[in-house]
Order: structure tokens, then C-alpha cells, then sequence
């Protein structure tokens, strides 16, 4: 119930999904937490049901300054950052013949440079020793139609946190990737498809899995723990795939 007592954990993307189980498995755990998202509304809302020390921050990831203005903030409560969860991220879908320099644009800055920007703002306050985790994907591994850009931008944040991890090795910072698979979580609701189209599309991503189903939420978190754990003191620079084994076979 203590594994990260203490601990200052900043998690994006923290108002729904991974994010939020995340979140409440780190409060469980005796961790101090910095929530960010970008709907106010939705912050609010599930501060209802939280319990432990936590701060909620409205911040969109693809803006530079909401970046600076979430680690800042994240630094005048709780001090040092021992934790740094970057997991905000969309998947809207669109084939290549499609794309359009705004579906590019709008993955590109959530994925790649909000990660990237948060991770330079907030280096200067990470503890040695501390840990920093990507939410990446197996779309990075496997080529699913329509997802090109999404694919690319994944496959972008998998490069920065090789580079990442070298770089900061010398305070000990660990370095790492979560891959999810398919994991029932709001984004499917998000990329603008029919709802029927969207179960269709699940019901197909299933059949895929080994398991025979979707992940939860909660099985990612519970992979984010361990990561960020002192159980894992000897895990550096991974990509851990959380799939089923959808990407194995």
C-alpha cells in the first residue's frame, strides 16, 4: 500500500483511461499527484472520487506554455518530481489519401512535441533516480489501416526515449515505454467514428489478441506501478508491451 510513499508523480492525460487509473492506483499507493488535462470539467469531475494528496492542472499538452505553467505548478506544491507519467495522446484515424496538414499537425503536437517540451521543462526538477514513463503503442510494431500519422508519432516518441534514456543516465533517471494494445479506454470514442464502426473495430481488435479481449485501464496502471517502482530499479530504456500478446505472434 506504500510503494510509492511519498513519491511526486506528474501524469498528462489524467482525467480519463490510463491516465486515471494511473492516478488513483498512485494515490493508493501513497504518492503525491499532479492530474493534467485539458477539459476543466472533466478534472473536476473525477477529483470527486479521489482520495489522497492531489492537485488538478488544466493543461493542453500541444501548447508550450501550459507545459511550463504544469511543471511550475507541479513545483511550488509538492516540490521535486519524482515521477513523470507522459501520457496524453489521441489516435484520430485517417487513411494516407486523406491527410491533411491539420490531422498531422494535431497528432504530431499532442504526441511528439507536448512529450518532448514537458519532458525539457521538467528535467531541471526530477530528483536523480527518479523515473519518467511515455505511454507509446504496439501501432509503432504493427501496421493497422488508417493510422498512419498516429503509427509515425509513436514511433517518434519510441525513438526520443532511447535518446532520452542515454542522456539522462548519468543522475540515474530511468527512462521508459508502456505499448498498450487494446485497451478499453475513451480514445476509441474519440477518433470521430460512428459508434457502430467503433464497435465493429473493436470487436475485430479482440479477435486478434491471444487473450481473446480488450485490456482495462487498470492492467496498465498496474504495468506504470511496477515501472515506476523500486521493483523495477534495474529496468532501463524498455518499451513493455501491455497487449495480450497482440503484438508477439
Amino acid at each position: 500500500m506504500n510503494t510509492l510513499q511519498n513519491k511526486v508523480a506528474v501524469i498528462t492525460g489524467a482525467n480519463s483511461g490510463i491516465g486515471l487509473a494511473t492516478a488513483k492506483l498512485y494515490l493508493k499507493e501513497g504518492a503525491k499527484v499532479v492530474l493534467a488535462g485539458r477539459r476543466k470539467e472533466a478534472l473536476e469531475e473525477v477529483a470527486k472520487d479521489l482520495d489522497g494528496e492531489f492537485i488538478t492542472v488544466v493543461a493542453d499538452v500541444a501548447k508550450p506554455s501550459d507545459n511550463i505553467d504544469l511543471i511550475q505548478k507541479a513545483k511550488n506544491t509538492y516540490g521535486n518530481i519524482d515521477i513523470l507519467f507522459l501520457n496524453a495522446g489521441v489516435a484520430p484515424p485517417t487513411p494516407t489519401t486523406d491527410i491533411t496538414e491539420a490531422h498531422y499537425d494535431e497528432i504530431f503536437n499532442i504526441n511528439v512535441k507536448g512529450p518532448i517540451l514537458t519532458t525539457k521543462e521538467a528535467l531541471p526538477h526530477i530528483n536523480d533516480g527518479g523515473t519518467i514513463l511515455f505511454t507509446s503503442s504496439i501501432v509503432n510494431q504493427k501496421g493497422f489501416d488508417g493510422l498512419g500519422v498516429y503509427s509515425a508519432s509513436k514511433g517518434a516518441l519510441r525513438s526520443f526515449a532511447r535518446v532520452l534514456t542515454s542522456e539522462v543516465k548519468s543522475r540515474g533517471i530511468r527512462v521508459n515505454s508502456i505499448a498498450p494494445g487494446p485497451i478499453n479506454t475513451p480514445i476509441y470514442g474519440k477518433m470521430g467514428l460512428p459508434e457502430d464502426v467503433v464497435e465493429e473495430m473493436g470487436k475485430g481488435f479482440a479477435q486478434q489478441v491471444p487473450l481473446g479481449r480488450f485490456g482495462t485501464s487498470e492492467e496498465v496502471a498496474k504495468t506504470a506501478l511496477f515501472l515506476a517502482s523500486d521493483a523495477a530499479s534495474y529496468i532501463n530504456g524498455i518499451e513493455l508491451e501491455v497487449d495480450g500478446g497482440l503484438s508477439q505472434i
